[in-house]
């Protein structure tokens, strides 16, 4: 770091102008990357002070630079954030050698990113050769390693983590698909690291674990304050419980014994974030004791029906996040807008229908919308499957939810009537009272956003940066007009929606703003995919994904053969075409020459 204040000083003495104290004492203040990056167009003094002072970077898709322009550009980095695969792999929508490789980024920071202390790698492919060669060049000073829903690595490359980054404060690895062999790497984690603070293999198939090495972290890393792990016996972490004095936040564990045994289990006194998976109605109790303290609650791996979510959340006042299934029901919403008056996310996924919990009450309504937006008026996130809607409910949340950032509903397709469509007035009232509203998801089904619909979308989304829509629009004159506005718009997801090549392509032109499109499923027009080349500028690379069958495993756990549309992909990139397109993904320059 003295090589880069010494540069950072000669290249502020060399130029005249603001006040080079002055202006040394504001830019590491500037962390918004907007700012940031206005900053760096006033001139070029201030493009290289950006350079030389910026600590983090996100690259929201690694193929739109390279490893070697960013370490020209910024050499000093210390945290750096890299996402692979589209948002839609979490679905299951993209090939899995679609690809999103974290090798060449890897060698580039072995080599040449001295001041690097936090990696995040976010849906990409890792190998254990690459957590080694990580490991082994910046093993003694990394903080921070996230392997965020990730691919392509085994417990043996987390040994090496294990092994030589012993000053790691966050090791993440939620949601990653990793192979397990053993584990010796939670071992080597417990016997060398003394300043872990959080440890998260959440969600992950990692079950060889030893519960003693788990205790054995907690007595030697006097911070540890977050802990999520696989399933395991909540009984087998009693020691674990006893020992972690400072834990706030616990996710994981099962249960497999008589409910009785549980009163045995005591939780840490700060513990105010809590996921207890499979907790059923005879374990929620257990919960009771500190349910004043608790600001997040995560029940979406909890068995637990709308009456258990109604006697539960009315204990915890004080909640601030809360993720669960729609088996909360309105009437669980009406108990939780009544009751946590601090709430600022919800996030509500779909229940698995298998489960038979889904009775008359477990589905969320228009009803509890309206109660929720009434009822708690902090909210700035909502994520929300929903089996019916109205035009009022929406505009019960644009006239109450003056805080929300960002939006996202699902209209389920288990009720055949719809009690109100098409949604236009009410998405149009939502979007105009919802001002600071960053990021927008809306999937409906035909019929319920016309071309109007649409157009309003477009017109009062001035500040929404990433959108989703799903089966909105009627013709590609809605499109068009959805065009016209949403100037802010930067990344722009759609599926099952009507549009053609040509309206998708002309539509893009006129969005000033957008750097990444991803459509699955539209009206092509030939097999070449000729009309898309409207939509092609400078530094944009479009892909395709052609139609194809895959193999899916339905709720139930039978293997099941489902359609899947095309996809176009298409995104700026300062490093050109990429090149390690596997079968299943073909340029759409390739395609039109061919």
């Amino acid at each position: 770091m003295e090589e880069n204040d010494n540069r950072l000083n000669k290249t502020m003495a060399s130029h005249s102008g603001m006040s080079d104290e002055v202006l040394g004492c504001v830019m590491p203040y500037i962390h918004d990357p907007k700012d940031r990056d206005a900053v760096s167009l006033v001139c070029r003094r201030w493009y290289e002070l950006d350079a030389l002072t910026r600590k983090h970077i996100t690259i929201a898709l690694c193929y739109t630079t390279s490893p070697d322009r960013l370490r020209r550009r910024f050499k000093y980095l210390e945290s750096l954030k890299l996402k692979g695969k589209p948002r839609a792999a979490m679905f299951n929508l993209i090939p899995e050698d679609w690809g999103g490789y974290v090798t060449p980024w890897v060698n580039e920071i072995a080599e040449n990113f001295s001041c690097l202390k936090s990696v995040h790698f976010r849906r990409m492919i890792v190998l254990d050769s690459d957590l080694e060669i990580l490991a082994r060049s910046r093993g003694n000073v990394l903080h921070v390693l996230k392997l965020d829903k990730c691919s392509g690595f085994s417990t043996d490359g987390l040994l090496h983590v294990g092994r030589l980054c012993r000053q790691l404060r966050t090791l993440f690895l939620e949601e990653s698909s990793i192979i397990e062999i053993d584990g010796q790497w939670l071992h080597e984690i417990a016997i060398n690291n003394s300043v872990l603070e959080t440890l998260n293999f959440y969600m992950t198939d990692l079950v060889k674990v030893s519960f003693e090495d788990l205790v054995l972290i907690a007595i030697n890393c006097r911070y540890l304050v977050s802990v999520k792990i696989s399933d395991c016996e909540i009984l087998h972490l009693v020691g674990f419980f006893r020992v972690a004095a400072v834990l706030v936040e616990f996710c994981g564990g099962s249960f497999n014994d008589e409910p009785e045994k549980y009163t045995a289990v005591l939780f840490p006194p700060k513990l105010c974030r809590l996921g207890l998976t499979y907790m059923g109605k005879n374990e929620m109790p257990i919960v009771f004791p500190f349910a004043l303290l608790l600001k997040k609650l995560d029940l979406l791996y909890a068995l637990l029906d709308t009456e258990d979510h109604c006697l539960l959340i009315q204990k915890c006042p004080n909640l601030e996040v809360l993720e669960t299934r729609n088996v909360i029901g309105d009437r669980g919403l009406e108990v939780l807008a009544r009751s946590c008056k601090r709430l600022k996310r919800l996030r509500i996924e779909r229940g698995a229908d298998e489960q038979g919990m889904e009775d008359e009450e477990g589905v969320v309504s228009q009803r509890g919308l309206t109660a929720l937006a009434q009822g708690c008026l902090e909210l700035e996130y909502i994520a929300v499957y929903v089996s019916d809607v109205t035009n009022e409910s929406l505009e019960c949340i644009g006239t109450y939810s003056k805080n929300l950032c960002d939006f996202r509903l699902v209209l389920l397709d288990q009720v055949e009537r719809i009690t109100e469509l098409p949604l236009d007035n009410g998405v149009r009232a939502l979007l105009r009272g919802c001002e600071k509203l960053k990021r927008f998801a809306l999937y409906l089904r035909p019929g319920g956003l016309t071309d109007v619909g649409l157009g309003y979308i477009g017109q009062y989304s001035p500040n929404v940066r990433w959108m989703l829509l799903g089966c909105v629009g009627e013709s590609d004159n809605g499109l068009l007009e959805f065009s016209r506005g949403c100037p802010s718009l930067q990344k722009l997801e759609m599926r099952g929606c009507s549009f053609s090549e040509h309206g998708l392509a002309a539509a893009v032109m006129k969005l000033t703003s957008l750097r990444y499109l991803w459509v699955q499923g539209y009206r092509a027009s030939s097999q070449s995919g000729h009309d898309l080349l409207a939509m092609t500028r400078p530094y944009w690379n479009i892909e395709l994904i052609p139609a194809r069958r895959v193999v899916m495993t339905d709720q139930v756990g039978e293997a099941v053969v489902v359609e899947n549309p095309a996809h176009i992909l298409a995104y700026y990139s300062l490093a050109g075409p990429r090149t390690d397109f596997p079968d299943t993904v073909i340029p759409l320059d390739l395609l039109v020459a061919g």
